[in-house]
Parts: structure tokens; C-alpha cells; sequence
């Protein structure tokens, strides 16, 4: 079990949380459970994770104020909120607090561990992690971050706007995955109201009008979720 990745489980539900343990064991992983969010942040600061997963509702501290005091500490572990309340605000709140990704209970616990197993691979190749990353390939593209210059081949760059550049940029940390909508509007626009998520929908239409130049490359429309940028061979 040494190579096991350590999970830190907070969830005051004893029942369900020991049953959440005992499944990401039998798949490999090394599961800490904590049942409140004072005992959770106490456990995460003696120990070293690879990964949170956190109710959201729970006694003494929240999942939310769990969350912001390890993204204090820890800028890019993985972050999977559990929750019971589904409305936008509370989903919100959670990608605004640092999560990562989001799963409404009741949920397939294969999917947790599906979401689990992607979030820990972005990490270990720092596909989302390194924000510090400046210079991108796409396609026959060439994206500097920092320059906000945007070249295709030998051409002279085009000076891409500042938002056209973040939103790029987080499109190219994504590459051939998918990046929520949820996440580029708190990020980027800092909301997600109807008037910013227009707003990003007219800076998609600009990259895509950029990019298509090479064929090769597109910004996919995934519905009620996000976007993804892909480079087909």
C-alpha cells in the first residue's frame, strides 16, 4: 500500500462515510475519515494527501470554509465536493471555494471514483495545476500566455484582449478535456450570471474565429456543461 494515494474522506454521515471508506480502499486507495470539518483540517495538517473529498454540510465547519483553508495551504491538491443541495448558488460557491469537481448525492460511487482517478492524473502531469505556464501548442497554433500573442506558423502574431487570452490559456490547460463553464466564468469574469455567461460565449466565438485557420483544431460546445478544445490527428 505504500504507492496507494492517500484520500482525505470528511463526512459526518458515519454510515455512508465508512461505506465511501471501505469502497475506495477495496480500489486502491489509502482512506483517512474524518466526520467534521474541525476534525477534517486537524487530520489534513498532520498528514500528507493526495486528494479531498468533502460533505458539504456538516457540523462545527463546513465543506466550503474546509475547502478555503486548504487551498490556503495547498493551491492544487484535488478538491471533490459531496453534496446534497444541488442549486446553481450552492455550486457556485463550491467552484468558488476551490473545488474541483462536484457530485450531487445520491451518486454512482463509480463515478466518484471515475472523477477521483481523472482529477489525480491532471495533477501528477500538472496539466491543471502549473497556472504558471506560459507557452502553449495548439495544433499549428503557438500561444504565449504572457505576451498574449496568439501565431499560426510563420504569421505575425495576433494581440489577443486579456480575457481572450485567460480563456484561451485555460482552454489549452484543458486540451482534449473538458473545461466547466462553471469554473472560467469564477475565474475569469469572477460570476456566473446570464450576463457573463454571454459574455464568454462571444470571447468562444472570437478564439474560434482565430483558430480556424488550422483545421485540425475546435472548441467543442459541450451542452450544460462546458467547452473543450481539441486537436484532431
Amino acid at each position: 500500500m505504500s504507492d496507494a494515494k492517500r484520500i482525505l474522506l470528511v463526512e459526518d454521515d458515519p454510515n455512508f462515510g465508512i461505506v465511501l471508506k471501505d469502497y475506495l480502499g477495496l480500489n486502491g486507495f489509502d482512506v483517512t475519515l474524518a466526520k467534521n470539518g474541525m476534525e477534517g483540517f486537524d487530520k489534513y495538517k498532520k498528514g500528507a494527501y493526495d486528494a479531498c473529498i468533502l460533505d458539504v454540510m456538516m457540523p462545527f465547519k463546513d465543506g466550503f470554509t474546509l475547502a478555503k483553508e486548504i487551498r490556503e495551504d495547498n493551491a492544487f491538491i484535488p478538491i471533490i465536493f459531496l453534496t446534497a443541495k444541488s442549486l446553481k448558488e450552492d455550486v457556485l460557491k463550491g467552484y468558488k471555494s476551490g473545488a474541483d469537481d462536484y457530485l450531487n448525492k445520491p451518486f454512482d460511487s463509480e463515478v466518484l471514483l471515475v472523477k477521483l482517478k481523472t482529477l489525480l492524473k491532471r495533477k501528477a502531469v500538472g496539466v491543471v495545476a502549473n497556472n504558471q505556464q506560459v507557452d502553449f501548442q495548439i495544433g499549428d497554433f503557438n500561444l504565449n500566455a504572457k505576451l498574449r500573442f496568439l501565431t499560426y506558423k510563420d504569421e505575425e502574431p495576433i494581440k489577443l484582449s486579456p480575457k481572450e487570452n485567460e480563456l484561451l490559456k485555460m482552454l489549452a490547460l484543458h486540451l482534449n478535456d473538458l473545461m466547466p463553464r462553471e469554473r472560467a466564468l469564477t475565474q475569469i469574469w469572477r460570476d456566473d450570471n446570464y450576463f457573463t455567461s454571454r459574455s464568454m460565449d462571444v470571447y468562444i466565438a472570437k478564439l474560434r474565429k482565430y483558430l480556424k485557420k488550422d483545421e485540425k483544431v475546435e472548441i467543442l460546445n459541450i451542452h450544460g456543461e462546458g467547452f473543450r478544445l481539441v486537436v484532431n490527428p
